[in-house]
Parts: C-alpha cells; sequence; structure tokens
C-alpha cells in the first residue's frame, strides 16, 4: 500500500508513509472486510459511514504539514483510523465523531493498540472542540459547502484547515491556512466525502 498506493503517487513526507505503514488498517473495519482492508477505495465501516481511501489520509495528513508539537483536532473520527495515523506524528489529537456508537468503538480500537494521544469525543463537528483550541492543523472528513466558522476561529497562527467542500456528489479537497493578514486558500484535488451533518 506505503509504495504503491502513496510512494508511487505524490506523497513524499516520510513521517506519513511510516505511519500509514505501521497502523493496522484492517483493524479499523469490519472483519467480513478484512481481505479488502488495504484497497485503493473507501470502505463501508456500518451506519452509513466510510474509512478513507488510504491516499486520501494521506494526501490530507500531509498537507497538514505535522511535526511532533502540533495540536490535531479531527473532525468525523468515524473507525479511528485516521486519527490513528494522526497520533503517530502530532503530540496531541482530538477526534470528534457524531455517532456515539462509531466513537466507542474507536476508542476500543486506540486502547487495543497503545494509542494514548488521541482522544475521542461524541459532538457535532461543525462546532469544533473549543476547550482544547487552538490547534496547528484541524481535517474534516465530511463535506460541507463552506468551512464552518467555528474551525477558522479554532485554528492557530499558520494554523492549516484540511476540508473537502462542495456538492454532495463531488468535492474539492481544499487547505485554508491562517496567516497573520487573513487567509490562504489552495486546492489539492477533486474528493468524494459523506456530507457533515450536525445535530441541529
Amino acid at each position: 500500500m506505503v509504495r504503491r498506493q502513496l510512494q508511487g503517487r505524490d506523497i513524499t513526507d516520510r513521517r506519513v508513509c511510516a505511519a500509514l505503514g505501521a497502523i493496522p488498517r484492517e483493524h479499523f473495519i469490519p472483519c467480513a472486510r478484512d481481505a479488502e482492508a488495504y484497497a485503493d477505495r473507501p470502505l463501508p465501516i456500518g451506519l452509513g459511514q466510510t474509512i478513507s481511501q488510504p491516499y486520501i489520509v494521506a494526501l490530507m495528513t500531509q498537507a497538514a504539514h505535522l511535526t511532533r508539537r502540533s495540536r490535531v483536532l479531527e473532525i468525523g473520527g468515524g473507525s479511528g483510523y485516521h486519527a490513528a495515523v494522526l497520533g503517530r506524528i502530532a503530540d496531541r489529537v482530538w477526534s470528534v465523531e457524531r455517532l456515539p456508537a462509531l466513537a466507542a468503538d474507536a476508542r476500543a480500537r486506540l486502547r487495543s493498540l497503545g494509542i494514548d494521544n488521541v482522544h475521542v469525543l461524541v459532538g457535532d463537528g461543525r462546532y469544533g472542540y473549543t476547550a482544547a483550541a487552538p490547534y496547528d492543523a484541524i481535517l474534516v472528513a465530511a463535506a460541507t459547502k463552506t468551512p464552518p466558522p467555528a474551525l477558522l476561529r479554532q485554528l492557530a497562527l499558520d494554523g492549516r484547515l484540511v476540508i473537502p467542500l462542495g456538492p454532495s456528489d463531488v468535492q474539492d479537497l481544499e487547505v485554508w491556512q491562517r496567516t497573520a493578514s487573513g487567509t490562504r486558500r489552495d486546492v489539492l484535488c477533486a474528493c468524494c466525502f459523506v456530507p457533515l451533518i450536525g445535530d441541529r
């Protein structure tokens, strides 16, 4: 997976490749799909949610420009796979998942792997998590038409928001960086994510 799907494309950050190589992806999907764990596509994890394609996980992580001191917020935690990858690189990760059952499963999976720097929370991801803000990076694994204002406010100076923006069928994966003079915006690629849904 790392050699063909990541390094064979444009994933050049060695820490990102090492993190995806170290996390057992099959641990984060239903047992019935073990044989598909490293396929080059998203997979269903139940309750209408998916685990992202390995390349997209790597691309988003690389675009976040993480260091060992980074504090990261993930929105749409799902089964916990991307949070586990982020936890291999960053100092602290807070992962917000809307569905309590998925959040509980993610906590159990992370705990079984001994990953103790990732905190899984249940909540409406559109509002982020103010208690631990500001964040050096915020990664959103669900699509919306515009960046939620609360997430932009919770970015540290020079922090990066990596988010799919656009209609429900296809989006642009974008990076919004908070700068001293405002916001810088870059487009990475086309993508397709489930919609960002709130509690109200």
